[in-house]
């Protein structure tokens, strides 16, 4: 499978509680924190999510 590579690049204070898990369960919790995924469709509905706080490259 391809890799997807995910970076956080806003904060999640003042967003709802589901945003704020579905970030951790993406494995960011720092600013500018980059993590590999596999491109799963349930990967990429977490990233679909919260598009608006991440940036995503793929390879």
């Amino acid at each position: 499978m391809a890799k997807i590579k995910v970076t956080k690049v806003r904060s999640v204070i003042k967003r709802p509680q589901n945003q704020k898990r579905t970030m951790e369960a993406l494995g960011l919790n720092k600013m500018g924190q980059t993590v590999e995924h596999e491109d799963t469709p349930s990967i990429l509905g977490m990233i679909n999510k919260v598009n608006h706080l991440v940036s995503v490259e793929t390879n």
